[in-house]
């Protein structure tokens, strides 16, 4: 009698896929996947057993019912469990070790469970009665004599001077490892075409991309300005810099300095140096990962427009679907590809998750070069977490990490910071001489002003830049400012704007800049990372230091102008800003005893107040407190809540809820063709995103069925865009006439 582990709608069982012949497919790809980091026999041996419970005669005959022509017989088909048993093989070995892959195998459809007393816990799984499957153990070309293997030299270490943290990490990184390989190979036998789609990259894709980079920047030609020449320098550095060792750096370059690109080049010549499997490019913020991956690949694409296309993958939630490939969409799902570009929550929440579609590209980290774009954008509260992670992929994975920041690197270790990062190696010779030299703004503090005055003010400049803290706020300013001078003059941008909206706008302001007409814009901090845009004048409200330099690099970004000017001020809405309260307090405190907030000493002051002396943050959700061992227990000693870990750690706490809206001639007809839908396919989901503005999830529950239409139960659209969505300022749920009266 033949098992089966996968078949084939209205196909003979003749041509289904055999039970064993998935399991010696799935372990040796595991295998080969687990080798970048020494894995292997581990990975191997999940993967023989990760689908034994597919043995039971309960599992085949809810194969044969489910693919019956009959449609009563195949309604009655029940799917069984068939992930315990392999785990509980693996649990009952004398082996204590053989517990660490019972979590990756328990897993591997439902997600990595926890470890102890919950109702779904890996303890009540290896207690829970399986279908039998044993007898039919013969029938499968697989070793039945379990023999976990000996602890590969990653796992001696950790068992060495026992580390919870290490050995959770090597089942994380074992279950990306399964995960991947199994769905794989089950693509492989049940759409093969699909499966042919996908990469197969060497470091050729590296070789081209780094000779891209240096033709494109050989176009600019011999530098012209002080700020030209820095950037050239700031480059060269990154290039001699590239040949050391694999570990941690630092690239500490001011904003407008280059360092997007300068840190790209370090990246790729580093890795064709050390053999380095791909680039990960993250950055902190969703509204810029477009513009930066655009620039990516017009780079590849001067020499190769198809290569553009397939090397440079984004993975985020706003990602334009006119410019996905079926090959990019795949390669999302486990970030095969020389060049990724993603954002810190996708990052850093993949490697806290628990749910095998967040985990499994995590494997493809080992041997890769990740740079942090604008490092020091993490809260205190998960700073104990995440900088464990990354320790753990730089000492044990082969991993590389660039700490690229317009400040200074806050996460560094020092006197009374322990837990920082060690050994971080800093790029730039001289940072201290690259920030004189790329000086090109006079900062002042204006003190607490009105909106009335500062209204003034800014009515008073021809083109200048305002960013507050909150969209209310910007909505508020934008008003006042468009009654008091030409209305279209004054332009306005907020996360209240769809992301379509908001390219439009920052287009036209681009537009109006370079021909030298009026232009006031009223922005949140949407515009300060990455948005490359030059100001003669920029107010910012009171904010973190970080901010503040942000808010700095939107100001006479190019250097042509002598001096740019940086106004800093207290908003009169301060109890409304809560969410900025902890920043804006350390930066106000700075702005006391520093009148140049940039100078290194005030940024090395303000990470102390904001990071460095608020230890009993570190780790305020006790995420870490998940990764335990009990040394006493020889039945149980790995202690791991994988599930749990997943739940504490969140990068943005406060839930929100999309809303789409039918924005445009495009947004309408998208929203029409969502109303009417039978299936939802993932195009129409990504041209939707494009559309969608986040709402406080108290907010959406107020308005569904009164603004906003639940369609299919999980889709919210904004039903009346006359009444709740303005042209200028984007969503208004609280709008209680036509949403532009005001403007």
């Amino acid at each position: 009698m033949e098992l089966y582990a996968h078949s084939l709608p209205d196909r003979p069982m003749e041509e289904w896929q055999p039970l064993d012949q998935h399991l010696r497919n799935v372990a040796e790809l595991a295998a080969k996947l687990a080798e970048p980091f020494g894995g292997a026999e581990w990975a191997r041996l999940a993967g023989l057993w990760h689908d034994v419970g597919k043995a039971s005669d309960t599992f085949q005959t809810y194969l044969k019912r489910v693919n019956s022509k009959d449609p009563k017989v195949a309604a009655s088909a029940i799917s069984t469990d068939h992930s315990t048993a392999g785990a509980q093989h693996l649990a009952q070995n004398k082996n204590m070790l053989g517990l660490l892959l019972s979590y990756v195998i328990a897993g591997h459809h439902g997600g990595l469970p926890n470890g102890l007393a919950v109702e779904k816990s890996l303890q009540k799984r290896l207690q829970k009665k399986v279908e039998p499957w044993l007898h039919d153990l013969s029938l499968l070309d697989i070793p039945a004599d379990l023999k976990v293997p000996e602890p590969c030299p990653l796992l001696k270490n950790s068992l060495a001077a026992p580390d919870a943290f290490s050995l959770s990490f090597f089942v994380r990184m074992l279950f990306s490892v399964l995960t991947d390989a199994d769905f794989l190979d089950t693509e492989a036998f049940i759409d093969s075409s699909r499966h042919g789609l996908r990469g197969g990259y060497d470091q050729t894709v590296l070789k081209q991309l780094e000779f891209a980079l240096d033709r494109y920047v050989k176009l600019f030609g011999e530098p012209q300005t002080e700020v030209d020449r820095q950037r050239a320098a700031v480059r060269e550095s990154c290039l001699q810099a590239a040949s050391l060792s694999p570990g941690f750096f630092s690239l500490t370059v001011p904003t407008g300095g280059g360092k997007t690109l300068a840190s790209l080049a370090f990246a790729v010549r580093h890795a064709l140096l050390h053999h380095k499997r791909r680039i990960v490019y993250v950055i902190p913020f969703t509204s810029i990962i477009d513009q930066t991956a655009s620039i990516f690949k017009s780079i590849i694409a001067r020499i190769d427009p198809a290569l553009a296309e397939s090397a440079v993958v984004e993975h985020h939630s706003n990602f334009d679907p006119d410019r996905e490939t079926e090959r990019s969409r795949l390669a999302t799902e486990n970030w095969d590809a020389p060049l990724i570009v993603t954002t810190a929550v996708q990052f850093y929440e993949s490697l806290f998750g628990s749910r095998s579609s967040t985990c499994r590209k995590l494997h493809n980290l080992a041997d890769s070069v990740i740079i942090l774009d604008e490092a020091q954008c993490l809260p205190v509260d998960l700073l104990t977490p995440c900088l464990a992670a990354l320790h753990e992929l730089v000492d044990s994975y082969g991993v590389s990490v660039v700490l690229c920041t317009a400040t200074q690197p806050a996460i560094r270790r020092r006197e009374g910071f322990q837990m920082g990062i060690d050994n971080v190696r800093e790029i730039i010779p001289d940072p201290v001489a690259l920030y004189r030299s790329l000086e090109r703004t006079q900062i002042e503090n204006l003190g607490q002003v009105a909106d009335r005055e500062l209204v003034e003010q800014l009515a008073g400049l021809p083109q200048v830049l305002c960013i507050v803290n909150t969209r209310r706020h910007a909505a508020e300013l934008f008003r006042q400012l468009a009654q008091a001078c030409d209305d279209s003059t004054v332009f306005h941008l907020s996360a209240s704007m769809c992301g379509v909206h908001r390219q439009q706008v920052l287009a036209n302001v681009v537009e109006k800049l370079k021909s030298g007409m009026p232009c006031r814009l009223i922005s949140t901090q949407v515009v300060e990372a990455g948005v490359d845009i030059d100001f003669p004048a920029v107010f910012r409200s009171m904010a973190g230091i970080d901010s503040i330099a942000q808010a700095a690099g939107r100001c006479n970004r190019n250097g042509l102008r002598k001096h740019g000017r940086v106004a800093i001020f207290q908003s009169e809405h301060r109890r409304a800003e809560k969410f900025f309260a902890d920043t804006a307090n350390c930066g106000r405190q700075v702005l006391e005893i520093y009148p140049n907030p940039l100078e290194m000493a005030a940024v090395e002051h303000y990470f102390r107040l904001y990071y460095w002396d608020q230890r009993m943050r570190w780790d305020a959700r006790e995420v870490m407190d998940c990764f335990q061992l009990d040394r006493r227990s020889r039945e149980f000693p790995f202690l791991f809540d994988f599930a749990e870990a997943s739940h504490r750690f969140r990068l943005i706490q406060d839930r929100q809820e999309s809303v789409v809206v039918p924005y445009g001639e495009e947004g309408r007809r998208l929203c029409e063709q969502l109303r009417h839908a039978d299936g939802f396919g993932r195009n129409l989901l990504r041209r939707l995103q494009r559309y969608a503005v986040q709402v406080p999830r108290r907010v959406w529950r107020q308005h569904v069925g009164n603004g906003i239409e639940l369609l299919h139960e999980r889709f919210s659209v904004l039903v009346s865009p006359e009444m709740n969505y303005c042209e200028k300022t984007g969503l208004d749920m609280e709008a209680t006439g036509p949403a532009c009266m005001d403007v």
